[in-house]
C-alpha cells in the first residue's frame, strides 16, 4: 500500500504584492494587487494535493500561532488530502515579501526567516510521518538543517539517511544562493538522496561548473554537470531545469536527456512565483507513480507550464488529467532528445 509523500521543511507565508515594475531605489511605485498565500514548501505541498486529490501529502514544519501562521494553515487545510499533524507550533512564521512586476515578471523576494531557522530532526515524529518518499525544502534555507553534524557533514543530511533508513525514498530541493559553504551543504545531502531537482543557477554553484554565460545556458557543460551530482551520491534522478528546457540523468543507466519547455501563446504567463516548485511536483508525482524519467521531466515542465496561468505559486495548478492535457495542447515537435 502506497504510503503517500512527506514534504518537510519551511512554510511561509508568501505576502505577494503586484506592480506595474519594479521601482528604481527611493522610488515609489503603486501596488495595483495584494494577496497572502501558503510559499516555500506550501507551493510544493498544495500543487502535489492539486495534482491529485487521492495521493498522501504528510507535511513536517515549524508554523507560529499568530495571524501568519493561521493563514497557512487555513490554505493547507482546504485540501483533505493534507495531513497538518507533523506541524508543530512554535516562535513566528516565515515570511517573505514577493514584489511582482508586471512588466517583466520577475519577483523580488525580502524574506524573513522566523521558526524556520529552527527546525530540525526533534520535531520530526518517525513513527507517525510515513511516506513513501521524504523530500526536503529548501536546503541553503534553515540554519538548523544546513548546520555541521559530526557524522553527516549536515543535520539535513542526518535527516534524509534517517528516512533511507526507515524506507523511504529521499529527494531534495535547494535556493538559489552562492558561497564556499554551498557545495558543502548540498555534497553532504546528496550522499543520501535518491531524487535530486534543482535550477540551473542552483546547479552550477553546486557542481562548481559554469552553465551560464552572458545570460545564455552553456548546454555543453549540463552532462558534467549532471553527472557531478551524480557522484555526490544521488542514486536515481538528477534533473536540472532552466527558462528553456530541462536536462535530467537516469544514474541507474546513465541516460541523458533533454526535454524543451511548452512554447506558450503570449499573455499567457501572468506570474512566475512558485514555478520551479510546481515543476518539482510534477517530478516527485512522477518519482511517486515510478514513471521513466522522460516523462517525470515532461511532468514536470507541464505542471511549471500550469503554475505560470496565474500570479500565485498554486492557483494554475490543475488535476493530472487536465495537466496532461494542457502539455498535449501546446507541445513542441520534439518532446524529449538524449544527449
Amino acid at each position: 500500500m502506497k504510503n503517500g509523500i512527506v514534504v518537510a521543511g519551511s512554510l511561509i507565508l508568501d505576502r505577494h504584492y503586484a506592480v506595474t515594475s519594479y521601482p528604481e531605489e527611493g522610488r515609489l511605485v503603486e501596488i495595483h494587487d495584494m494577496h497572502d498565500d501558503a510559499g516555500g514548501a506550501g507551493n510544493l505541498i498544495i500543487s502535489l494535493a492539486k495534482l491529485d486529490a487521492e495521493l498522501p501529502v504528510r507535511v513536517s514544519a515549524l508554523l507560529g500561532g499568530g495571524s501568519s501562521g493561521k493563514t497557512v494553515m487555513k490554505k493547507l487545510k482546504q485540501y483533505a488530502n493534507i495531513d497538518t499533524n507533523g506541524i508543530t507550533q512554535y516562535g513566528y512564521t516565515p515570511v517573505t515579501i514577493v514584489i511582482d512586476a508586471d512588466d517583466t515578471h520577475q519577483r523580488t523576494f525580502f524574506y524573513y526567516p522566523g521558526a524556520g531557522d529552527c527546525y530540525s530532526e526533534k520535531y520530526i515524529d518517525w513513527d507517525v510521518l510515513r511516506g513513501d518518499i521524504f523530500q526536503i525544502e529548501y536546503l541553503l534555507l534553515m540554519k538548523c538543517l544546513d548546520a555541521d553534524d559530526p557524522e553527516y557533514g549536515t543535520h539535513a543530511a542526518r535527516i534524509l539517511a534517517e528516512a533511507q533508513r526507515r524506507g523511504m525514498k529521499t529527494s531534495v530541493d535547494m535556493v538559489s544562493k552562492n558561497g564556499p559553504r554551498v557545495r558543502k551543504i548540498v555534497r553532504a545531502a546528496l550522499k543520501h538522496t535518491d531524487f535530486c531537482t534543482v535550477n540551473e543557477l542552483e546547479a552550477q554553484e553546486a557542481a562548481g561548473i559554469p552553465l551560464i554565460a552572458g545570460g545564455a545556458l552553456i548546454e555543453k557543460n549540463m552532462r558534467p554537470v549532471l553527472e557531478k551530482l551524480a557522484e555526490y551520491g544521488v542514486s536515481e534522478w538528477v534533473i536540472v531545469h532552466a527558462s528553456s528546457c530541462s536536462f535530467g540523468l537516469d544514474c541507474r543507466t546513465g541516460t541523458c536527456c533533454k526535454v524543451p519547455n511548452i512554447p506558450l501563446p503570449d499573455g499567457y504567463i501572468k506570474g512566475k512565483t512558485g514555478a520551479g516548485d510546481a515543476y518539482s511536483a510534477g517530478i516527485l508525482y512522477a518519482a511517486y507513480k515510478e514513471m521513466p524519467i522522460t516523462d517525470a521531466m515532461k511532468l514536470g515542465t507541464a505542471c511549471a507550464s500550469c503554475s505560470l496561468s496565474e500570479i500565485n505559486g498554486t492557483d494554475g495548478m490543475r488535476p493530472y488529467k487536465d495537466v496532461c492535457a494542457l502539455y498535449d495542447q501546446y507541445k513542441g515537435v520534439v518532446e524529449y532528445e538524449k544527449i
